[in-house]
């Protein structure tokens, strides 16, 4: 078991590049993958998709979440679900904003896998 403590991570994390929101990896396994997203005041991370589920949980803070065509706000407390690739983003607006994405399955091979069929099932079946 482990505890991972999401604000202390936010508060650590560094931006690469100072116009863009920090980030910090706090797991990261075949199954899924939290990162944790500190977004300025009038910071943005642009609408993207991800081949996975993608659930976005607001530790602090207030801003607002894309979801397609769609805009919400969002605060403290508040968790927005997104399907695999359903077009989502987030901004801070009037303060900071932190949210822990929750991604699964972990982007790359696996979730590619788990679209197509198991060879070995589909052979074994004939």
């Amino acid at each position: 078991m482990r505890i991972l403590d999401v604000r202390t991570a936010a508060s650590q994390a560094i931006a690469p590049n100072p116009a863009r929101p920090a980030t910090a990896t706090l797991h990261d396994s075949p199954d899924l993958r939290l990162v944790v997203f500190r977004l300025a005041t009038g910071q943005s991370v642009p609408p993207h998709r991800s081949g996975s589920t993608v659930a976005l949980t607001a530790i602090s803070g207030q801003g607002f979440v894309r979801g397609g065509d769609e805009e919400r706000p969002v605060a403290a407390g508040d968790t927005v679900v997104f399907e695999p690739n359903e077009l989502h983003g987030m901004r801070a607006d009037g303060s900071e904003l932190v949210l822990l994405a929750t991604i699964t399955p972990r982007p790359g091979d696996r979730s590619a896998q788990r679209l197509q069929p198991n060879a070995e099932s589909t052979e074994a079946a004939s």
